[in-house]
């Protein structure tokens, strides 16, 4: 349980989230997470990360239940920041990553694998942002890099998801297999792009998010802005108080 990473291929780091039953982190996960990539990263003999999760999804988000088990706002601060931290570090991650994602993908699950440089998804994947349901915000900076603009507000507002075959159609997910191949065909993407000189790998990655049109982890800050409001607010509090009941 928790995070680790294995280095099973030359020139390949895989980093493994497992976080029983669903893979929805608390605080001290987030941080784990986004120290294992950075580290993974930094690795000279490392030339591709493949960020990938145990269980029947691959991330479920925040802990929202640790977050209502606090009183006041340090959990939600935490969770925020750590979510911060843990996307920033796929993106800025020195080497490209490939995110191997199964079942559900949501909440903080997008911001990871939207600021992955490749996903490989299994045929039962969905991918979406239940903020709205959650009494939270964010993340939308990254769905907007997986769908079209329009797509991407109606996902929000609905809280609906979309499949790993739509996301495809999109250009946003590289390949579509049957759940029993996902770990083989990201490694089969790693192996491709961990052939090329690790040096040169190195300077496009800056180079392409030298040139990425959007300051993703500026974005998703200022979104997270809203967060807090809401919760300050009282909304956020209300809305998640309905979570896991009967009926919400």
């Amino acid at each position: 349980m928790g995070v680790s990473t294995s280095c099973g291929e030359k020139g390949i780091a895989v980093v493994t989230v497992d976080f029983p039953p669903v893979n929805a982190l608390p605080v001290a996960g987030w941080f784990a997470l986004a120290d294992a990539v950075r580290a993974a990263g930094r690795d000279p003999e490392v030339r591709c990360v493949v960020l990938t999760a145990e269980g029947r999804g691959f991330n479920a988000g925040v802990d929202i239940k640790e977050i209502q088990a606090d009183d006041g706002h340090a959990t939600l601060l935490g969770a925020n920041s750590g979510c911060a931290e843990a996307f920033a570090a796929v993106y800025e991650c020195e080497v490209p990553v490939v995110a191997a994602v199964q079942g559900f993908c949501l909440g903080g699950g997008i911001g990871l694998v939207g600021n992955a440089d490749a996903i490989v998804a299994s045929e039962d994947a969905v991918f979406g942002l239940p903020e709205l349901d959650r009494g939270a915000l964010g993340a939308a900076t990254h769905l907007a890099r997986l769908v079209p603009q329009h797509l991407m507000r109606a996902l929000y507002y609905t809280s609906r998801t979309a499949t790993a075959a739509e996301l495809h159609a999109h250009g946003s997910v590289w390949r579509v297999v049957p759940r029993g191949e996902l770990r083989a065909a990201a490694l089969t993407l790693a192996r491709e792009i961990a052939a090329k000189d690790g040096r040169l790998l190195r300077l496009a990655k800056a180079a392409l998010n030298g040139i990425d049109p959007v300051d993703v982890r500026r974005s998703y800050r200022f979104e997270q802005g809203f967060t807090f409001e809401a919760g300050l607010s009282g909304v956020g509090d209300r809305v998640r108080a309905g979570f896991g009941k009967e009926g919400a």
